[in-house]
């Protein structure tokens, strides 16, 4: 029988963005980014309550359908707690589906809520399992949770009975290396972008993406220099070009100048990683008057849960 947590009980996390892909570790390669949201969440002695302040929120829902609360009720129920009612207030800071990790974050945020709640019966991999099986796949949510860059795969059972299991492990980022993100200001879904990828690819892009992702994880613990090279891509930024071309034109434009520029996720983000004195200030006022956000993201750690 589960423990129930009494009425009264309060719990804080913050939790970062994250960066998927970072060039060619397509659903691989990870990186949490110093962009917050901030979840409160309280016992209650019935029902539920749900406020939303900032991105989204006249577009969220305010009932059981939110991810977050649907990933609280997964995280107690893991941790075999009960809850006589939660009111729950999420302060968002992190862009809504613009390849910023913004849903991973709400999964994340609320399974960390939950195991807080439970007295943390719950550790890292427990976590980046329950999170990451709202999106099928744990780039975004394990960065989310273990902080810096994240190696990540999922496990397919061979028995076809049992629920993959999403692994990951963190790694350290070289302490020179900061990110802009360039954020259009239209949404892109990751379903539709995903629909434009091939079945099938040639064994010599494969083998490109996978020389060039080797080279990424050396880059970002101990050789920026090797950014550039380590953000080349032929698995699926080519395809998405087409149906993100404002992305694709600053990606372009800018690795034309030198910089680590890649599609962030499934976008519209143009992310840049880069070292010494960033990106030149005229082309990101050349992006902020094409209508771009521009944000200087530092690496962040981990989602990070208080107890009050």
């Amino acid at each position: 029988m589960a423990i129930e947590v009494p009425a009264g009980q309060k719990v804080t996390v913050k939790v970062p963005a994250s960066s998927a892909n970072l060039g060619p570790g397509f659903d691989t390669l990870g990186l949490a980014l110093g962009l917050y949201d901030t979840v409160d969440v309280e016992v209650i002695p019935q029902g539920l309550e749900v406020e939303i302040f900032g991105e989204g929120e006249d577009d969220l829902p305010r009932d059981g359908s939110h991810l977050v609360v649907k990933a609280i009720r997964a995280g107690l129920k893991a941790a075999d707690v009960d809850v006589p009612g939660l009111r729950v207030v999420c302060h968002n800071n992190i862009p809504q589906s613009r390849g910023l990790g913004s849903s991973a974050a709400a999964a994340v945020a609320g399974v960390a809520a939950a195991n807080g709640l439970a007295g943390f019966p719950l550790d890292d991999a427990q976590v980046v399992q329950l999170s990451s099986a709202f999106e099928g796949h744990p780039d975004n949510a394990a960065a989310s949770v273990l902080g810096n860059a994240v190696v990540s795969w999922t496990e397919i059972p061979v028995d076809g009975r049992t629920h993959p299991q999403y692994k990951a492990v963190s790694i350290p980022v070289h302490p020179s290396i900061r990110a802009f993100a360039l954020v259009p200001a239209f949404h892109a879904s990751t379903e539709a972008v995903r629909r434009v990828l091939p079945s099938d690819v040639t064994h010599v892009d494969a083998r490109f993406n996978v020389s060039r992702c080797a080279v990424m994880t050396v880059a970002l613990q101990h050789h920026p220099e090797l950014l550039w090279e380590g953000t080349r891509d032929r698995l699926h930024q080519p395809y998405r070009a087409d149906v993100l071309p404002v992305t694709a034109e600053w990606v372009n434009r800018l690795r034309n100048k030198g910089y680590a520029a890649y599609l962030s996720g499934a976008g519209p983000t143009c992310m840049v990683l880069t070292t010494g004195d960033g990106v030149d200030e005229k082309s990101l006022q050349d992006a902020r008057d094409a209508g771009l956000r521009v944000m200087e993201l530092p690496v962040a750690g981990p989602v990070e849960v208080t107890l009050h």
